[in-house]
């Protein structure tokens, strides 16, 4: 080049610029979980600097410092492809997504192409080669970034929610087919509101919703999308932990982990509670997480988390036996409160809350209607965000 500088370095300086901006960018995204947050800020932070820094000078520590901390970005992305980090809350393990993959490839390229400027000092980089692969990596991390504002944070007016409201046969409740006419969902007001995965997700303009809680709700109905398919297959999740309660009956059988109750995870799609699988006779199909918190159903970490977007709720009136794997659903209690013979009601148990993976006409949120009664932490008032349909005295699970 020109002025003599290594156009290697220079390459890697502007990468390693461009995946601490997907970093920081993806920050934004984790605010659910803060220290996550922090240390992708911290990261984003090393990362601009270090390649602002080789833009800059070509001393051997700032090429070194492109290098270090790149790999060692990279090499977090490669180990949480396929294990948690259990000490950091929301670093769990999950399948890749365009953005961090994006953000991991401009890592890799950046510790590379400052590794090869570390080796050869010397070396050349031709100019017009330069100015192409730094457009590149420009246009890759503005792709990321709206590709992520697409998923993630979708509260624009283009949600096609005319479209969200005739799903025939396709809706997760077969026995929800007449929940009323819910009218113009561009009321943005409005919820609950139908839900439709193949939509972008759109929980904004509700009254009361605060912007955070408004992001904490996406986020964990994007997680939620993005991880419970790995369980999709009822036949292995037995060897997981999860046992059915034995309520096929219904419609909706629930497969619950009773380990997973106490492990100190919340709202955690790599380890949801309870799956819940839609019953066509001896075929399951994975509809909807059942979160379940070990906590009380009025804890402010639950009732501050969504707002009114969510609803957790808790069973008072189930009874349940005793079975070969595990506790078992063995009907509900009478008008008395007692349960049938063999079985006890042992109280309300622990609040738990839906998120749907499938079309629902009540929301990514939605109880199930119908199917054993229960409480809910109900707004100021009384009026239960998670059901829509005309008759409401029905139980919920």
């Amino acid at each position: 080049m020109a002025n003599g500088r290594n156009g290697f370095l220079l390459l890697g300086g502007l990468a390693s610029i461009g995946a601490g901006a997907l970093h920081l960018f993806a920050a934004g995204l984790h605010t659910e979980h803060a220290t996550l947050a922090r240390l992708m800020v911290a990261l984003a932070a090393l990362q601009c600097v270090a390649g602002l820094l080789a833009t800059l000078s070509p001393r051997r520590a700032v090429t070194a410092a492109v290098v270090g901390v790149n790999l060692f970005a990279a090499a977090m992305w490669v180990y949480t492809r396929f294990a948690s980090v259990p000490w950091i809350d929301g670093l769990d393990a999950e399948a890749p997504q365009f953005i961090d993959s994006v953000c991991a490839a401009l890592g890799v390229l950046a510790a590379v192409a400052a590794g090869v400027a570390l080796a050869l000092p010397q070396a050349q980089l031709p100019a017009m080669r330069t100015g192409i692969a730094a457009t590149a990596v420009g246009v890759l991390a503005v792709a990321a970034m709206l590709g992520g504002v697409g998923h993630v944070h979708s509260h624009g007016d283009d949600h096609a929610h005319g479209d969200q409201t005739a799903h025939g046969d396709d809706h997760a409740h077969a026995d929800q087919g007449a929940h009323g006419d819910h009218g113009d969902h561009g009321a943005s007001a409005q919820w609950p509101r139908p839900f439709d995965p193949a939509n972008p997700i759109d929980v904004s303009g509700v009254p009361g919703v605060t912007a955070a809680q408004e992001q904490r709700a996406t986020a964990l109905i994007r997680s939620t999308l993005d991880n419970l398919p790995a369980f999709a297959d009822v036949q292995s999740v037995g060897a997981l932990g999860y046992r059915s309660i034995g309520d096929s009956s219904t419609g909706y059988e629930h497969y619950i982990n009773s380990a997973y109750i106490r492990d100190g995870r919340f709202l955690d799609a790599t380890r949801p509670e309870s799956l819940v699988y839609r019953v066509d006779g001896r075929n399951r199909t994975l509809v909807s997480a059942m979160y379940i918190a070990d906590k009380r159903l009025d804890d402010p970490e639950l009732v501050d988390y969504g707002g009114s977007l969510m609803q957790w709720h808790v069973h008072d009136n189930l009874c349940w036996s005793a079975g070969a794997n595990g506790p078992r659903v063995a009907g509900i209690t009478d008008a008395q409160g007692a349960c049938p013979p063999g079985s006890i009601n042992p109280g309300a148990g622990n609040p738990m809350v839906h998120v749907w993976i499938t079309v629902h006409q009540c929301g990514p949120f939605a109880a199930l209607e119908g199917h054993g009664a229960g409480q809910a932490a109900v707004g100021p008032d009384g009026r239960r965000t998670d059901v829509c349909a005309h008759d409401h005295s029905g139980g919920h699970r």
